[in-house]
Formats: C-alpha cells, sequence, structure tokens
C-alpha cells in the first residue's frame, strides 16, 4: 500500500494569499495590527447634516457606495461635500484582494433596476461630478459591462450636466467588454493599478500588471481623445520611491493622465500588514516626480483615493454642492 500524499492546506486569507508567506515579499519589518498611526491621519469624526442627508438618500434607494463598503477614511469629508462613490452590480466581489475591506464571495445581485435608481441618487444630489465603481464580477458572461452601459445611459438622461468617472475592474483583461464601456464615452475611465508590479502576487491575486497596464491604454485608444484616462497606486506594502517612479513611467506610456497615490492602511488583522507609513513630504516628492514624467493631475497624499476630490481632477464647468464646495 502506497503512503498517503501529505496535502498541504491552501488558505484564502487576505494576509496570506494561497498560504504565501508575504513576508517574503514585503520583508519581515511590518507594523502591528494596533500600531497608533501618524498624527496626519486624524480625520473628524463624520455626521454632519449633509453626511446624514446622504446617508439616507443612499439607503432608501438600496445602494451600495465604496465609502461604506471599503471603509473609506474620508467619507466624512466627501459625504459632507456632497459626493459619493456608488458601487454598482451588489456587494460581492468574486476575487479577494489583500488590502480590500469589500466582501468576497459567490455574488447573488440580480437588480435591473439598479441603473435608474443611481442615476435618480445622482440627479438628487445635483452631482456635478458622479464617480461609479463596481466589484469584480468573474461570474457573468460579460463581467458586469451591460450594467455599466445601463448605469452611463441612465445618468446621461437624467442629470445631463454630470461629469461621470468609471472606476472599473479589468474585465479579466477581455477588449469587449471594455469596448462596450468606453463607446458609451464616460468623462474619465479609471483603472487602478493599485500597488507596484512586484507586490501583484500577495496583493492581487487573479490580476496582472501587465493586465491592468493593457486595459488602461486600451481605454485610451478607444476612447479617441473624448475620454480621460486615471489610475491610483497605494504606498505602504514595502514598496520603494524607485519603483513607483518607474511604475508612473509605465503608466505614462500606457497613455495615463491623471494619478493618485495613498498610504494603505489595513483594514483589519486579516488583511495584509503595513510595512510603514509614508510622511507627507514623502508623497509630495512622487507627486513632483509624477508631473515630471507628464501627467496632467497628480494627487499625492497619506489620505488621498482614487475617488477622492475627484471632481477637482478634470475641468469642471459647474460648481460643486455642499457646503464645503459653496464656501469654496
Amino acid at each position: 500500500m502506497s503512503e498517503p500524499v501529505l496535502r498541504i492546506h491552501q488558505t484564502r486569507s487576505r494576509a496570506n494569499p494561497g498560504g504565501m508567506d508575504v513576508r517574503k515579499v514585503i520583508g519581515e519589518d511590518v507594523l502591528p495590527f494596533r500600531s497608533r498611526k501618524p498624527a496626519w491621519f486624524k480625520v473628524p469624526r463624520p455626521g454632519s447634516p449633509k453626511y446624514r442627508e446622504l446617508s439616507k438618500t443612499i439607503a432608501d434607494e438600496g445602494l451600495h457606495t465604496v465609502c461604506k463598503e471599503a471603509a473609506c477614511p474620508n467619507i466624512g469629508d466627501c459625504w459632507d461635500r456632497g459626493t459619493a462613490t456608488f458601487m454598482i452590480l451588489g456587494d460581492t466581489c468574486t476575487r479577494r484582494c489583500g488590502f480590500c475591506n469589500v466582501k468576497t464571495g459567490k455574488p447573488t445581485w440580480n437588480d435591473p433596476l439598479e441603473p435608474l435608481r443611481v442615476a435618480r441618487s445622482v440627479a438628487r444630489m445635483n452631482l456635478r461630478h458622479a464617480v461609479i465603481t463596481s466589484v469584480d464580477r468573474d461570474d457573468l458572461p460579460d463581467y458586469g459591462a451591460s450594467v455599466w452601459c445601463g448605469v452611463i445611459r441612465s445618468i446621461r438622461m437624467q442629470a445631463p450636466l454630470t461629469k461621470i468617472e468609471c472606476l472599473t475592474p479589468d474585465f479579466r483583461g477581455e477588449e469587449m467588454p471594455l469596448a462596450r464601456v468606453i463607446a458609451e464615452r464616460p468623462d474619465v475611465f479609471n483603472h487602478n493599478l493599485e500597488v507596484a508590479p512586484r507586490l501583484y502576487p500577495v496583493a492581487r491575486r487573479g490580476s496582472t500588471w501587465k493586465r491592468s497596464l493593457r486595459v488602461l491604454a486600451n481605454a485610451k485608444e478607444m476612447g479617441e481623445g473624448e475620454v480621460a484616462t486615471k489610475s491610483g497606486l497605494m504606498v505602504g506594502l514595502g514598496e520603494t520611491h524607485e519603483e513607483l517612479v518607474d511604475a508612473f513611467g509605465q503608466m505614462r506610456e500606457a497613455g495615463v493622465q491623471i494619478l493618485t497615490v495613498g498610504q494603505y492602511l489595513r483594514p483589519t488583522e486579516r488583511h495584509l500588514p503595513v510595512v510603514r507609513y509614508w510622511a507627507p513630504e514623502e508623497f509630495k516628492a512622487l507627486e513632483e516626480a509624477a508631473y515630471a514624467l507628464g501627467f496632467e493631475h497628480v494627487a499625492a497624499g497619506p489620505l488621498v483615493r482614487s475617488s477622492y476630490h475627484a471632481d477637482e481632477h478634470v475641468p469642471q464647468e459647474r460648481p460643486g454642492v455642499g457646503p464645503v464646495a459653496l464656501s469654496a
């Protein structure tokens, strides 16, 4: 009788994807989950009248926002400005990125009226710039592209003066779903590269740097100069300044026009650990390097997120809404 084969358990933990020892990639020196954050991360607790109004509007429509699902630290600031990032295609993602706080599993979403409800909320909020994102839906034949098209068309009908920014998944690198979305001519196409290329095996299993870069290059070409392209990166997982500047160069070669860079904050103990917190002056150095490479707009800072103050990343014909925007 042959000896039984030893089975090695492969976990789906975000902190140890595939059973991998992530410290072999990001290094041994990581911060404990309960470590004190630097002072520049302190933000006011959300709860203003505008925040409560938006929270009620979104809840009444049965919609999801990445602001809440991803536990964004800027939710109070953004919602007080009268802006929010709507998350379509449900609240369950088919992938399990090591940094992301969005629920993962087998999606059960099926709501054909979601595009109309998102558009109605955008119109009611009188947004000048609406950011739409989604979970990955690798379970759908078109990866959710038809819903994306429906949302863009619905917003164009109900809020024709609103600029639309689409923050999409990679559609598994397939060109047809991407082409359908770009054919609707959103004002901004955003696909986040998230981390430096070396960190993809631990942070973005199921994706590749080259595939995501190709998505951005294809979007630029398909947009024919009518769609601005945008992407974002995080720091804090062991990358170096030089690695990031090299990544910026590759993004510019792919035609990316707008760049955001922010600090990774560990959502729970089950997520990838933080190696270090980058100081504000280091973000300033990254911003200067990015502008030197030819980016049209760069937002870099500890609390910067892809959709944070997104209305400031492209020219606007209309003033913003909310107490912060009105006082500007």
